[in-house]
């Protein structure tokens, strides 16, 4: 599977963004998706999951309760929606895939997009 990811871009803090992770060449319910991101000087983490079942869903404690990953079978694309965000998330998010269930560890997933930087202003 590639994965496409876009939608990045400079929001206010308070404000919303949508992110996108777009797969091709097989088909996304079959994969657990995740989004991951990396700030400056950072080492890259973990964001937010869907399971492949597409109802299961785990979030790192700095996501909970503002953002959101769904997911369109039909666009064969998973979403991040981001509400409230925060100038700490300032980052480039990344989605990935894999065949088993979440995970919150990098090197557990298999397939990755390119990133899409995310700017926060205060």
């Amino acid at each position: 599977v590639q994965l496409q990811a876009s939608g990045g871009g400079l929001v206010q803090a308070g404000g919303s963004l949508r992110l996108s992770c777009a797969a091709s060449g097989r088909t996304i319910s079959s994969y657990t998706i995740a989004w991951f991101r990396q700030a400056p000087g950072q080492e890259r983490e973990f964001v937010v999951c869907l399971d492949w079942n597409g109802y299961t869903t785990y979030s790192a404690d700095s996501a909970k309760g503002r953002f959101t990953i769904s997911r369109d079978n039909a666009k064969n694309t998973v979403y991040l929606q981001m509400n409230s965000p925060k100038p700490e998330d300032t980052a480039l998010y990344y989605c990935a895939a894999r065949l088993r269930g979440c995970s919150t560890m990098e090197n557990d997933y298999d397939y990755w997009g390119q990133g899409t930087l995310v700017t926060v202003s205060s």
